[in-house]
């Protein structure tokens, strides 16, 4: 039995099925395998990747926001016909809205053999029944008291998000609780158990195969303000860092990063951009430093803290993340990246590298996955 993979690059009636063979005798990846040193999925990724254009390969970096707090419908229908996005979060709508979407954006992305989307919302537990409504109600983070509790919480909200086809949540929160913006949609105001708590809720959240992710890099509990409404700062030391070590070598697959200037810092400073422009921050600490290697998404890029600085999505791939979360436009971020793209070969390879990541993370998710 052989593994399909189902990749396309111009739309075609006829899908193109690459076989490859199967990883230890199953017929899926798992997510699991992300992380880890694979050469079978290794090869995988560039069978599918060789078979894309430059549109397919920027596109796998684009997910604007679909709801009330996003664009409408017929927009996203438009740049699915557009080849311009590879994913879309669910950003305020009902259970019942956001699994007839969904369908519809499958079924529609099929028709272009388009590769298929990550699904994200925002469902903390602070956050999910707001974000998600009609749903079950949930503990919010301030009510739960016991490990046993955070991961009955995970258990449900990744049911929810399984049950709609979302496959990547943007949480937990673990940032400490200062912030009034940020502090109670976490478990930092249980100090002594924010980072069990949160690894609790991440392990269980990817064990029901929903991407889990931290946030928000390098840290939003110790400033006082509102990355929505303004670019924030942290004046001098870093001293959220520590919170990410032990998540990241336990195993989180995606770490959001924040639009947080940093200053007074030798080492770190960004010079007067976000975290997300910054490739101090993004590649040199969060990659080179802390070793991640999973998928790093930025906060919405329509926010007051990025909003205003030109090319951001070119700034932020170059920096080092690798989704452009919430673009103003959607099409316009696609064309600026992919014109950058085609004059110039280091942006060139960024891009692919982050392209391939968003595709490996299908491909563990079993979205690019066919018995055959």
């Amino acid at each position: 039995m052989l593994l399909g993979l189902l990749a396309c690059s111009q739309p075609s009636e006829n899908h193109k099925t690459l076989n490859v063979p199967q990883l230890n005798g199953t017929t899926t990846f798992q997510l699991s395998d992300f992380l880890g040193v694979n050469k079978l999925l290794d090869e995988a990724v560039e069978e599918v990747f060789r078979q894309l254009d430059d549109t397919a390969i920027v596109a796998q970096l684009l997910m604007p926001a679909v709801g009330r707090y996003g664009q409408t419908l017929a927009t996203i229908e438009q740049h699915i016909d557009q080849r311009v996005i590879g994913g879309i979060l669910m950003l305020n709508g009902t259970q019942n809205e956001f699994t007839q979407w969904i369908t519809k954006f499958n079924a529609l992305n099929e028709s272009k053999a388009n590769l298929p989307f990550l699904y994200s919302a925002d469902a903390e537990p602070s956050l999910v029944n707001r974000k998600i409504g009609e749903s079950a109600p949930v503990k919010k983070a301030a009510e739960i008291n016991s490990m046993e509790e955070v991961i009955s919480v995970a258990q449900q909200i990744a049911k929810l998000l399984n049950s709609i086809g979302i496959n990547y949540n943007f949480a937990p929160v673990v940032d400490v609780a200062g912030n009034a913006t940020v502090g109670y949609r976490g478990f930092g105001n249980k100090p002594e158990q924010l980072i069990p708590w949160s690894n609790a809720f991440i392990q269980e959240t990817q064990n029901n195969r929903i991407i889990a992710t931290a946030k928000h890099f390098p840290g939003h509990g110790l400033v006082s303000g509102d990355t929505h409404a303004s670019l924030q700062t942290i004046d001098g030391e870093l001293k959220e860092i520590k919170n990410y070590p032990e998540l990241i070598s336990k195993g989180v697959l995606s770490i959001m990063v924040a639009h947080i200037a940093v200053k007074n810092n030798k080492k770190y400073d960004t010079q007067g951009l976000p975290s997300t422009c910054s490739k101090t921050i993004v590649t040199g600490l969060l990659k080179n430093e802390l070793g991640f290697k999973g998928l790093i998404v930025t906060d919405a890029m329509n926010m007051g803290g990025v909003v205003n600085v030109p090319q951001s999505a070119t700034k932020a791939i170059s920096a080092g993340c690798d989704i452009i979360l919430m673009p103003v436009n959607a099409a316009q971020a696609h064309n600026e990246l992919l014109q950058e793209y085609r004059k110039n070969k280091d942006f060139q390879q960024q891009v692919n590298e982050a392209a391939k990541k968003v595709m490996r993370m299908k491909i563990c998710l079993g979205l690019l996955s066919q018995v055959k």
